[in-house]
C-alpha cells in the first residue's frame, strides 16, 4: 500500500510529507481492511502539518483525518459491514493512504453507488455548518444569517443547509472574483467585505434583523460582521483565515450586547452522545446521497502526488476542495 507520512512539522507543509510504500496490512480480530476511495485535504490538515492546529497526533503520522472507502477484507470474528460496503472511515485514521485497517464496530455504513468524493467530505465541514446554524441561536424560517468566507467549503455547505431550513443567507467574501464562484450556490446576498459592510448588508437585506453571524476570518472582519448584527446578536468564530486574532470593538459588546463565541467540531464530539452524532451524520449522508448537499472540487490527486496536493490545498485562490483519490 501507499501512504502519505510525515515525521516532522514545519512552516512549509508540503516539505514535511511524502508518499511511502509499505506492505498492505492484514486485518486483525474485530477489524476490517478498507480500500480508501477518497480523502479530502482540509485547512486543519495543513495546520497539523505546520504544527499550528489545536490537536496534534504523535509523530510519525499518516496524513488525513476524514475519508470514505469500501470494505475489502474481514478479520477474525467480523461479518459486518459486508465486503463491498462503502463506509465512513473513523476520524484520525490516516486517510491519505490506499488502505486503512479499522475496528469494524467503529464504522458507519454509507450508501453504495454515491459519488465517493462527495461522501469523503462528510465528517468535518457539513456538520460544522449544520451545527453552527442550530447550536447557538434558535433561528426560524425566514430569518437571516450572515457569514464570511462564504466561498469556503463550510461556507458552501452553510448556504445549502440554511436554504433547506428556510433561512436566508448574506454571504461575505474577500475578493470580487469570488462572487462569480457562488453565483449558482443559492446564496441570497453576495457581498465583498469592507469597513462599510454593515451599511451595504442593511440595504441588501431590507434592514432585516440578523441574529447570527458566522466568522472564519478573524481580524477586522470579525468587527465588520458584528456591526451587521442586530442588538443582542451572536457571532460565532470557527477560524482565522486572516492569520489575525478576532478584533471586535467595545461598542459592539457594551452598547449592542453582541456575544462572541467559538466553535470547534472536536469539542462538540467530546460532549455529544453517540446517538446524537449518528443522527447528525445519517441526516447529512442522506442529503449528500440525494444531491441536496454537495461541495465544489478544485482538483484530485493520487497519494503519489501528495506534495503537490498539499501545496495546492495550502494556496489561495482555489474554487473548491483538494481531494486525494488513492486509486484514480
Amino acid at each position: 500500500m501507499k501512504q502519505a507520512r510525515y515525521s516532522t512539522r514545519g512552516p512549509v507543509p508540503q516539505d514535511v510529507i511524502a508518499c511511502e510504500t509499505l506492505d498492505t496490512p492484514e486485518p486483525g480480530p474485530g477489524q476490517v481492511r478498507i480500500k480508501v476511495l477518497a480523502a479530502p485535504i482540509n485547512p486543519s490538515d495543513v495546520l497539523t502539518l505546520t504544527g499550528e492546529y489545536g490537536m496534534l497526533p504523535p509523530l510519525p503520522a499518516v496524513g488525513g483525518n476524514e475519508g470514505v472507502g469500501v470494505v475489502e477484507a474481514h478479520g477474525e470474528g467480523v461479518t459486518q459491514p459486508a465486503v463491498g460496503q462503502t463506509v465512513l472511515i473513523p476520524v484520525g485514521a490516516g486517510t491519505w493512504s490506499t488502505h486503512v485497517v479499522a475496528d469494524a464496530a467503529k464504522l458507519m455504513p454509507l450508501p453504495n453507488g454515491v459519488d465517493p468524493i462527495q461522501l469523503s467530505m462528510l465528517v468535518v465541514n457539513p456538520p460544522t455548518a449544520a451545527l453552527m446554524l442550530s447550536e447557538f441561536v434558535d433561528l426560524q424560517p425566514g430569518e437571516w444569517v450572515i457569514q464570511n468566507a462564504a466561498n469556503s467549503a463550510v461556507g458552501g455547505y452553510l448556504i445549502q443547509i440554511a436554504k433547506a431550513r428556510g433561512l436566508k443567507t448574506a454571504n461575505v467574501v474577500r475578493r470580487e472574483s469570488a462572487i462569480a464562484d457562488l453565483a449558482d450556490s443559492g446564496a441570497d446576498v453576495l457581498i465583498v467585505d469592507g469597513p462599510d459592510l454593515h451599511k451595504r448588508v442593511a440595504e441588501a437585506t431590507g434592514k432585516a434583523p440578523i441574529r447570527l453571524g458566522i466568522d472564519a476570518v478573524g481580524g477586522q472582519s470579525t468587527e465588520n460582521l458584528a456591526r451587521c448584527l442586530a442588538v443582542g446578536g451572536t457571532l460565532v468564530n470557527y477560524g482565522a483565515m486572516s492569520g489575525e486574532p478576532c478584533s471586535i470593538s467595545p461598542a459592539s459588546f457594551v452598547f449592542r450586547d453582541i456575544t462572541l463565541k467559538g466553535f470547534w467540531l472536536a469539542q462538540w464530539f467530546r460532549k455529544a452522545a453517540p446517538a446524537q452524532q449518528m443522527a447528525v451524520y445519517a441526516d447529512l449522508a442522506k442529503r449528500i446521497a440525494t444531491g441536496e448537499l454537495h461541495a465544489r472540487v478544485h482538483a484530485t490527486y493520487p497519494v503519489e502526488a501528495i506534495k503537490d496536493a498539499v501545496a495546492a490545498a495550502a494556496s489561495g485562490g482555489r474554487n473548491g476542495k483538494i481531494v486525494i483519490v488513492p486509486t484514480p
